[in-house]
């Protein structure tokens, strides 16, 4: 399969007195983190949003990856959140040469962000209370800078190994994704 920059928006929710929520858009490939931001508080990611995150994306491509960014031809997954499927997001990916992978509704054994990244984030955080959603941002990016790279091409040949599971099976429903 190849190299893809993947990118996944979740909350993520920590407890204490109040439950403290922020949101993290991430994209990777198999050599590690391309880009990461954290959503604003209060902010809706919308199309226009997506669209100013997906810039960023590409100067840390440009900055990150200067061989792939030779290339000029990303291939980006992302899921089938509203603001991923607009016009404008399409229109923004089609001006600047950025293949999409499709992902199938309701497939989060097919999206590497629910199977390896956000539970493997979640898994290090566990346990762990934050006052702040600073506190909360603090951790995950030192989380996320200890992922070693040999992690992020597994959960590509599994990645692929899933996928070639579901052509096996012509898109019919099996028990099982296989994890990492």
């Amino acid at each position: 399969m190849e190299e893809s920059w993947v990118s996944k928006t979740q909350k993520s929710t920590y407890a204490k007195k109040s439950k403290l929520k922020t949101m993290l858009t991430c994209f990777f490939d198999q050599e590690g983190i391309v880009h990461r931001e954290f959503v604003p508080p209060g902010m809706t990611v919308n199309a226009v949003f997506y669209c100013d995150v997906l810039r960023r994306l590409r100067e840390n491509v440009r900055r990150k990856r200067p061989q792939k960014w030779q290339n000029q031809n990303p291939i980006i997954h992302h899921d089938n959140a509203p603001a991923h499927r607009s016009s404008k997001v399409s229109q923004f990916l089609a001006k600047n040469n950025m293949t999409v992978i499709p992902h199938s509704p309701y497939s989060p054994d097919l999206a590497p962000c629910d199977f390896f990244f956000f539970p493997k984030l979640k898994l290090r955080m566990r346990g762990r209370r934050f006052d702040t959603i600073e506190e909360i941002q603090e951790e995950s990016q030192r989380v996320l800078d200890t992922i070693p790279k040999r992690d992020f091409q597994g959960c590509f040949q599994v990645w692929q190994k899933r996928w070639d599971r579901c052509i096996r099976a012509k898109g019919e429903y099996f028990e099982g994704g296989g994890g990492i």
